[in-house]
């Protein structure tokens, strides 16, 4: 009778068990805007990402030059850094839809650009760089402004459900876009880049109708805060004054984007060290995320656990000594596989730190918070670009790669001693208000 009761058994136990590290998907469910916008997002996000994969290699088949592929991260970090500066006080007082419009229409001018110039016998490497940097400012505003809506949308005891699916969301469309852009470039020797490119601008179409169809997206509270400019910028860090927690949670993000996102070598990499074509770039584009999208997937556990300060730090070292090991290999099987246990713990990393800022920062104040986080978020990969470049045209890309990861686990030390606020850190409890 035992043993005929324990069959039965066996398939709730593995029920239980999937539902236990599944997502929790109840978000769908209660807000048909949010999973519109969803979708919306992930189709957009598979054009912009088929565009990062085209750009470099572009920008390699222009130049063969590691320090230019790094000066792609720059001339996007200093239109993100203004747009960060310009736009958070804006999220705050504005109608939120009104701004996600806007910058949809001006990514979408910056895409077109890129393909027109793409169109040319030789393209300029500034019609490059400059559509490129004034895409990242846009993104610098409209990044936020879609992280400031989605709290609204659905309950706050959701919000960690939310931040795995957008995690999910966005690593989709990093493992469908990168591969896809590899594919479109390598299929023509002519035209590869303008397909390429001409995707990008048809993917924004779903986000622009979706958003369309939004109610307006007023911030609460918004009479109560008169400071705008610079003034509003510095009212936000001044929220951030003395909140160890969250600082952290920027500091290590920075740390890791900084000296272990090896991606400005992808094209020389893919040529060099395994002997390969673009339409290996985009894959090793693809492998991160597809980590981090299984990483994401699976993310069920993170709800149970109460330290989420130490999770960080574990998760960031663990991506560390992935990239140091990818760097100095030559398996194209086993580069994938590093890679994406990076992107895996990456993804653990980012849904911990986007939890711990949504559930510390009031309405009022999430617009420019957010902002500084996407900064921080998209920054510190561009400054990793630069890095990388500037480290592989002094040293190898080996030695940039492999550097790289050890630095990110030496920075994860220093925060632990620097900060043991957020080591010590608890959900729910206090620390994060010191």
């Amino acid at each position: 009778m035992d043993g005929e009761q324990a069959v039965p058994q066996a398939p709730r136990r593995a029920r239980g068990a999937l539902r236990a590290i599944a997502v929790d998907i109840t978000p769908f469910k209660v807000s048909r805007d949010y999973r519109r916008i969803w979708w919306a997002e992930l189709l957009s996000q598979v054009g912009s990402q088929i565009t990062v994969v085209a750009v470099f290699i572009q920008v390699y088949q222009l130049t063969r030059s590691p320090a230019a592929l790094g000066v792609v991260g720059l001339v996007q970090l200093v239109p993100l850094s203004i747009a960060t500066i310009v736009g958070g006080p804006l999220i705050d007082r504005l109608d939120r839809r009104k701004i996600l419009l806007a910058t949809q229409a001006g990514l979408v001018a910056m895409s077109a650009t890129l393909l027109i110039g793409s169109t040319l016998h030789r393209t300029p490497l500034w019609l490059v760089y400059l559509p490129v940097g004034l895409a990242a400012g846009f993104s610098g505003i409209g990044s936020p402004t879609r992280g400031s809506i989605v709290p609204n949308l659905i309950p706050i005891e959701l919000l960690s459900s939310a931040v795995a699916l957008n995690q999910i969301m966005w690593n989709a469309a990093m493992v469908a876009g990168p591969a896809l852009g590899g594919i479109i470039v390598a299929t023509s020797k002519t035209h590869g880049l303008t397909y390429a490119y001409a995707a990008d601008v048809v993917s924004f179409a779903a986000t622009i109708y979706v958003t369309l169809r939004l109610p307006a997206q007023i911030p609460k509270n918004n009479a109560e805060q008169p400071s705008t400019g610079a003034r509003a910028i510095r009212d936000a860090f001044t929220f951030l004054k003395g909140k160890r927690v969250l600082q952290a949670t920027f500091v290590v993000d920075l740390v890791a984007m900084i000296f272990g996102m090896p991606r400005a070598l992808f094209p020389i990499l893919a040529v060099k060290q395994f002997h390969r074509g673009p339409e290996i770039v985009g894959a090793l584009f693809s492998s991160i995320a597809v980590g981090a999208l299984i990483g994401a997937s699976t993310a069920g556990w993170v709800t149970r656990i109460r330290r989420q300060g130490l999770a960080v730090l574990v998760a960031v070292s663990i991506w560390g000594g992935c990239i140091a090991l990818f760097g100095a290999i030559h398996v194209l099987a086993l580069a994938f596989i590093l890679l994406a246990a990076a992107g895996a713990a990456d993804v653990i990393s980012a849904v911990f730190r986007g939890t711990i800022l949504q559930s510390t920062v009031t309405d009022a104040f999430r617009g420019r918070l957010t902002a500084i986080h996407i900064l921080v978020v998209t920054g510190g990969p561009r400054l990793g670009d630069l890095e990388a470049g500037l480290v592989a045209s002094a040293f190898t890309p080996t030695i940039s790669v492999v550097s790289g990861g050890f630095a990110c686990i030496a920075g994860v030390l220093v925060i632990g001693v620097l900060m043991p606020q957020f080591t010590r850190y608890r959900v729910g409890g206090p620390a994060a208000q010191s």
